[in-house]
């Protein structure tokens, strides 16, 4: 039998995975138990699937031999220890042809493009349904990139952005304070927050001004939001 955190109770013979090529053999890493077995007995019921391991971190699953016989990894991000971002390239070294879904709670831009970045072909939010979870690994495995629309949207949203001119970006200080601008401080809460005098302030906004070529607050504000450099919900 295939070993994992939990038996794999697939709803086919064993040996039908050696015996059909055409299922597809599932690994599951999550470490909420009941979200992982949920996950795994819908994903068992169809008949083109078979859940073979499931673990509840990446730690477990890289120590065992599951790994190689995988064809779709649902990955969770906020694993214990390991994250599920840092075991991507790990899991993609130990066999290059799994295909790596990510289902999380995080639908941040860092987090998106961080997981796409390190190899993984899907991106899903942690309420997808049970008929989307299937389709999205049959997806995967034929070559697709199932991502859940919003995440999409965020995607083509960042795809769009214009290039910025070297001269106009801003440099991490900058980044810093216009996201402190952002919350409504004074220059003088602003430095102590990040351990800068006025002065100090005022220089880097005179700065932010320039190269967002804007003349007050909100206006930066405004425009940094457009450039996806600060998070809306922080605008004032």
């Amino acid at each position: 039998m295939f070993n994992g955190l939990t038996h794999a109770g697939c709803n086919t013979l064993v040996t039908k995975l050696f015996e059909d090529s055409t299922l597809i053999t599932v690994g599951i890493i999550e470490d909420n138990k009941y979200m992982r077995e949920g996950w795994q007995t819908f994903i068992d019921y169809d008949d083109d699937l078979c859940v073979i391991s499931t673990f509840e971190s990446c730690e477990s699953a890289l120590a065992s031999d599951e790994i190689p016989k995988i064809d779709v990894l649902i990955l969770d991000i906020g694993l214990p220890g390991m994250t599920g971002i840092e075991g991507i390239r790990l899991f993609k070294e130990l066999n290059p042809e799994i295909n790596i879904i990510m289902a999380t709670v995080f639908d941040d831009d860092d987090h998106i493009f961080d997981a796409l970045k390190a190899g993984a072909v899907g991106y899903l939010m942690k309420k997808v349904t049970p008929d989307e979870l299937v389709a999205a690994i049959k997806d995967a495995h034929d070559g697709g990139s199932p991502i859940t629309p919003n995440i999409a949207r965020k995607v083509i949203q960042t795809l769009h952005l214009p290039d910025i001119p070297e001269q106009e970006k801003l440099n991490k200080r900058e980044l810093q304070i216009l996201k402190e601008l952002s919350t409504g401080k004074s220059y003088k809460a602003i430095g102590k927050s990040i351990f800068l005098s006025v002065d100090g302030v005022r220089h880097h906004i005179r700065n932010i001004y320039q190269k967002l070529q804007v003349n007050s607050r909100s206006e930066a504000v405004s425009k940094g939001i457009a450039r996806k450099l600060i998070d809306p919900d922080q605008g004032v």
